[in-house]
This record gives C-alpha cells, structure tokens and sequence, in this order.
C-alpha cells in the first residue's frame, strides 16, 4: 500500500476504510483464495458491505460484539470486515474451545451474535442453555431458516451495502488473552490501533509490488498475529491471503502450496517449521518465492531457523508483540542493521521501548530488567477490569509487557524471559529459558521446559521436563542422572535442575506456547497477568 495515497478520511475513523482505498486501487486483484476459491478485492468488499447490511437488518447496533467462533475460512474474513462496517466490535473465538470457555466469553462480552459454522453448532448450544440471553446465531454450512430455529445461514444475511463511521477510539476488536497462566482477559483495540499497526508495518516492507504479495494463512485467524499480521496487513496492501484451517496443518501441503502458489509472506509458529524440516520431502520443494518468513509464539532456536533459511533462502526476520500491543513492537524487518537472529530487532515505526528495574528506573545498555512499550497501537485497556488496566500501564502510560530482556549498543533488543517465569533460587535470578535453550542441545532431547517448585531452603528451584527425540527411551537411553549431570557440566550449580521429569509432550496453547501453569501444578485463575500472543 502506497501510505501518500490514503485519503484523509481514511486516517480516522473505522479502520474498514482502509479497505475501501484497497478496492480502489487494486479491485480486480485476488484477495482471498480458499481451495482453488477466489474472492477478488470488489467482490470482498461488496460482501463485506451487504453482510454488515444483513447484520443491521438483524438488530445489530454499533458497539454491539460479534463472536466469531468458526475456523479459517473465507466468511471468517468476510464476518470481521462487514462486522467493522456495521460499527459491531468483533470478538475473536478459538474454534477448539468448547462449553466452559465458549460461556465464559459469552458471558464476559455479552455478545449479541455469534459466527460460527454448522460443524460447531452442538458446542455452541450447550454454551448458549448455560446463559440468560439469546444471542443471533449466525451459521456458516447451514440451511437453516432463522425464523424457524433461531440460526441464521451465513449466506442469507445480506442488506443493503452498510458502512458506519466509528471514532478512533472506539473498539474494533475484542480478542482474550490466551490462558497459559491465567483467567483470559478481553483486550480492547481500537480502530486507531488498528490503524497505527496496520500504517507501522506496512511503511517497513519491502519493496515487493502490493498486488504480487501471496501470504499463506495457516495460524489460526482467533490468534492476533494469525489476523493482522497474515492476513488484514496483506489484504489491506492489496495482496492475496490463501487460508488453511489450523486443525488440518500439514507441512508437505504447506510447502506444496508455497511452491505452487509462489508465496511470498509466511508466518508460523516454531512446530510449523520443525514439521517442514523434518519432512523426508524438505529439500524438494522450491521455497525460494518467500520474501518474509517469521515466526508467531514461542522463541524459535536458532538451528532451526538456520536449517529453513539454508534451504528456503530467505532470511528469517523475528519479531515479538502481545495481544495488549495488536501484535508487533518490534521486528528485525526495517532494522537499521538488518537481521540478528537471537533478537527481536528494534522498535517498529511509532514505538518507544524501555527497559526498567523493579524501581522503574531505565537500566544501563547490556542489563537485564522489564521492557516496557508505548505507542498508538498498544490497547484501550481490559474489557471490564479496570483494576487491572492500571496495573498493566505506568502513570507515563507505559504498558508492562511482563517480560525480562536487554538491549545493545544498536538498540536491539532479546528476550531473556518471562518476569513472572523467573526463579528466585536463593537470592540468585535465574531464567528458564536460558536453561530451556542449553537443554534443546542435548542429542537426546526433542524439546523440554523449565519452571520454579518450591523449596524450603532456596525458596525455589528449577525443574526440568524433557520430551525425548524419536527412538529414545527415557531411563534407558537417557537418565534424569545424564541429564542433571549435563546442566553441571554446562552452567553454574546454582542453575541446574535439581528434579527431571520425562513426559510425552509439553502442554501448549492452541498459538504454539508453553502453559507453564500445568506444569508447575498452579490454577489457572491464580495469577493476574497471562502470556499473550507473543510475535
């Protein structure tokens, strides 16, 4: 997207508009393809506007929330925008979600409808017997007449072409946080938010021509790097989106498709990437068309990236962001000094960053303390908590990311840990993830985590849980012994893991992390803060 041909009107107001310059410049280009169907800019942008039309006709009102509970697909695209233009506040839903967590966001947002598709209709029924209201249930698949049952098929809400204005601040999107160590908290964006991210990123790509730009959708649309990162950004260049269902990833298929296809912008999140390298196809397929490759989730290793570059032949950029930020607030992508794997890079465009002390006060370059960030895309707050929307942010406005990290000389950043993961083992700070890193090169070990437990002595000391590769058996080709003993050999004594634990695999969010609270034995409601959509 050319930044100096966006119409004023389109700098305020409802972010939609964005994609109203979008239909003008490039309307016959492909937006979306879903397999082997298109949908070009005119025709997204028509539906869009005679769905935002049936949901008006509905009874939807401006600042009304829409839950969008279905898959990746392309009414999932066309439900958000039209949404937008109805004025209604969009409220991403993890499709795997089911009766508990289904009613808790019913419950916390209110929601006046829901989006969903015919195959999760059963869950969502049990979810809506446990609430007091009647939302506008909204199927995708269905044939369903609303007058007769009370779900309305996704095809047949259509009106009038509809647009609403909105004022930047007003919420656009209502996504929660993810739960790896807590209560999921709504996080509101807001239209300039939006607006911000979408100006941010887009003024660091490269030169690529908009319409040539072919980004594969296969993280989850709930997941805030999956939504406006893979595919609004790309859609509101003038790009093509090729979406895949996240419950079906396949890596063969993935680099099938980004051979055949020829794309250009690829997200995902580290097991993505494993999955492709271990392939016995990997080295095949001609990845050679990417121009991006990133990562959404947990830190990626560096041999991992290192192994995809070699055969992609794209430079892997990271990056980093939350949920409270509407993803990236920093990225190597525009850095000064180009890539430098083992760091997030440098602030994107319109962002401050710092580094504090548990005092507040901005630590020399080279120390280790919490980052903190301010900007235009950072959120309005937590839906409905107030108390804890002033714990999030300093008096300066600054927002507390909640993790650990240090800069360089060049104002690149790394991320040492997460604050509420570091382990206070006798007076001595130690982060698990640098022992997370030293226990992925063990030749027997496919992946491990590391938490604090309690004890009486040292106050806590870490544990290790290690998954083994293929083909090792634990206590026969491998020892909690050999593996205590590799730490000693590795990093101080106070460091190492006084317990190991072998299990099958690690328990992770739906997005790729680590939910360190189940392995630590903690509620999930025990903890304020939670770990967001990490960039």
């Amino acid at each position: 997207m050319d930044l100096a041909r966006v119409t004023d009107s389109a700098r305020e107001g409802n972010v939609a508009k964005l994609h109203d310059e979008t239909a003008r410049h490039h309307g016959d280009a492909q937006a979306i393809e879903y397999h082997g169907r298109t949908l070009t800019h005119d025709e997204l942008q028509a539906e869009s506007s005679r769905f935002a039309g049936g949901l008006a006709d509905l009874g939807i009102e401006p600042g009304d929330v829409v839950l969008q509970y279905l898959p990746n697909c392309p009414p999932y695209l066309i439900g958000a925008l039209g949404a937008f233009k109805a004025g209604a506040i969009v409220s991403p839903v993890n499709p795997q979600y089911r009766k508990r967590e289904l009613t808790y966001q019913l419950e916390d947002t209110e929601a006046t409808a829901v989006l969903t598709h015919e195959a999760l209709e059963p869950f969502l029924e049990e979810a809506l017997a446990e609430i007091d209201w009647d939302p506008i249930v909204i199927s995708v698949g269905t044939e369903a007449d609303g007058d007769e049952n009370d779900v309305h098929a996704f095809e047949d809400v259509r009106g009038e072409e509809t647009f609403v204005e909105r004022a930047d601040d007003d919420v656009a999107l209502l996504p929660y946080t993810s739960g790896t160590t807590g209560k999921p908290k709504g996080v509101q964006l807001t239209h300039r938010n939006f607006r911000a991210q979408t100006f941010s990123v887009l003024s660091q790509e490269g030169a690529i021509d908009d319409e040539d730009v072919r980004s594969l959708v296969w993280l989850p649309l709930y997941h805030i790097t999956g939504f406006t990162h893979t595919a609004w950004q790309p859609l509101v260049r003038g790009g093509s989106v090729y979406l895949r269902s996240a419950a079906n990833w396949d890596g063969d298929a993935a680099m099938e498709l980004i051979e055949a296809e020829g794309i250009t912008h690829y997200v995902g999140v580290t097991a993505m990437y494993v999955d492709m390298i271990n392939s016995e196809a990997f080295g095949e397929y001609d990845l050679t068309s990417l121009e991006s490759a990133g990562e959404g989730g947990a830190k990626m290793s560096v041999a991992v990236q290192e192994e995809f570059e070699a055969v992609a032949g794209v430079d892997m950029a990271e990056g980093y962001g939350l949920t409270e930020t509407n993803g990236a607030t920093h990225s190597q992508s525009g850095s000064t000094f180009g890539l430098r794997h083992g760091t997030i890079g440098q602030p994107t465009r319109m962002t401050e960053a710092k580094i504090v002390d548990s005092s507040g006060e901005t630590v020399p370059v080279g120390e280790e303390g919490e980052l903190l960030v301010r900007g235009p895309q950072v959120m309005k707050g937590y839906h409905g908590m107030p108390e804890a929307t002033e714990r999030a942010f300093t008096e300066g406005g600054w927002f507390r990311t909640g993790d650990i990290a240090r800069r360089d000389a060049d104002n690149y950043y790394e991320i040492v840990d997460r604050k509420k993961h570091m382990i206070n083992s006798a007076g001595y700070n130690i982060y698990p993830s640098e022992l997370e890193e030293l226990l992925a090169e063990h030749e027997a070990v496919a992946e491990g985590a590391v938490v604090g437990i309690p004890d009486e002595r040292r106050n806590e000391v870490p544990k290790a849980y290690v998954v083994t590769g293929p083909g090792v058996e634990p206590g026969v080709d491998v020892t909690r012994e050999e593996i205590k003993d590799f730490f000693l050999d590795n990093v101080a004594s106070y460091k190492h893991p006084r317990e190991v634990e072998f299990i099958d695999e690690l328990p992770r969010t739906t997005s790729g992390k680590i939910q360190k609270y189940k392995l630590e034995g903690g509620d999930e409601g025990s903890t304020e803060r939670d770990e967001s959509g990490d960039e």
